[in-house]
């Protein structure tokens, strides 16, 4: 069995392979709610064979939003539509997880689709359009001439307001059945804000030091995983590196996620970037090292992303080899989402187990024709 496909758990939580989708925004929900669109687009996930499906970043909190067509679990009402996708995604035997996010300074933006805020009045309450001003760990905006807004520092009341709302967010995810949390700290978003000498110019307990930097982060994780049933993992998402040298750096990430599983997290989702000036040099599996420094550095499981998938016997040899536990695709599920039982084809797997009964007949039939055929 290739280790691509084996099984794996975390705590109480198995899934049947390692492969998973990671959050992709959709920009598609109207003040927070889930819909059709959600759920055929994470659906297809769990019928193509992954063994994680990750919505997408869900804001905590109204204002924590990246745009207005965002998902959120700010209120007891946005739970039955993410109970139903729930309910499928585990139909299809993948294990269903959702990102808790606060965009912090990159909120309130627009639509990536259009042309910056450029909706009508007669739009605006067919789509739910909301504006408002972001807040920050610092008064910085993130980037000028960029539908960015300059944002409001919060204070102690505010951050311990969001840290209560990841809390409460956790409690109604369980409520609506998923699996695992996961954690968003990465990315330029608000979590990250914090960690990053970039976007955090603080000189209070939440600044300055690295101790300091990650003390929001801490809080987040310990309050969420009071909360989270223990048998059920908790995951956070960081980037791994800002790719900036006055910015976050990968042994600064090894250090926090030596913090975060003492706390009880359970996995490192690991990416990068997030900030103007990084200087990122992409390829196939570009992110994979930043995994490996965090895997061997903290002893904590990880998952890679980034343009991986276009060779999944590479892919497979990752796992192997120990740089990652799990393979995470947002662009190439987008691509195919039936890669995994794809991939199986391609790793010598020639049974059709990954395959739903509405379609496994199709592919044995067309074996038996080939066959014939040869």
């Amino acid at each position: 069995m290739p280790q691509l496909f084996s099984p794996a758990s975390l705590r109480g939580v198995t899934l049947r392979n390692r492969t998973v989708v990671a959050p992709m925004c959709q920009y598609s929900a109207k003040d927070g709610f889930a819909t059709d669109w959600h759920l055929v687009h994470l659906g297809r996930f769990a019928i193509g064979g992954f063994g994680l499906v990750i919505l997408e970043a869900t804001g905590v909190v109204p204002e924590g939003r990246i745009s207005y067509g965002d998902l959120g679990l700010w209120k007891d009402e946005h739970i039955p539509a993410l109970a139903r996708i729930v309910q499928f995604i585990q139909s299809q035997g993948a294990a269903a997880g959702i990102q808790l996010a606060h965009a912090g300074r990159k909120a309130s933006t627009p639509v990536p689709w259009r042309n910056g805020f450029d909706e009508t009045e007669a739009e605006k309450h067919a789509i739910g359009f909301e504006s408002w001003t972001p807040v920050g760990p610092s008064p910085l905006i993130h980037a000028e001439n960029r539908n960015f807004t300059k944002p409001t520092e919060l204070d102690e009341a505010g951050i311990a307001h969001i840290v209560e709302a990841f809390a409460a967010a956790a409690v109604r995810a369980n409520q609506a059945g998923f699996d695992t949390v996961e954690i968003h700290a990465a990315h330029g978003y608000l979590l990250n804000q914090f960690l990053s000498p970039l976007a955090n110019k603080r000189t209070d307990r939440y600044g300055g030091s690295r101790e300091n930097r990650m003390r929001l982060v801490l809080e987040v994780a310990e309050t969420v995983r009071a909360v989270w049933p223990m048998d059920k993992p908790l995951l956070v998402r960081l980037s791994v590196s800002d790719h900036h040298p006055d910015g976050w750096q990968t042994e600064d990430s090894v250090v926090l996620a030596r913090e975060l599983k003492a706390l009880g997290v359970d996995a490192i989702d690991c990416s990068s970037g997030g900030f103007d000036g990084a200087s990122i040099k992409t390829g196939p599996a570009y992110q994979v090292p930043l995994a490996k420094a965090v895997r061997d550095g903290a002893d904590i499981p990880v998952m890679a992303v980034g343009l991986l998938g276009g060779d999944p016997k590479a892919d497979d040899a990752l796992i192997a080899k120990g740089h990652t536990d799990f393979i995470a695709l947002a662009r190439g599920a987008l691509d195919d989402p039936n890669w995994p039982q794809h991939a199986q084809q391609k790793l010598g797997i020639t049974d059709y187990d990954l395959w739903p009964n509405q379609t496994k007949r199709v592919k044995e039939w067309q074996r038996v024709m080939s066959a014939i055929a040869e």
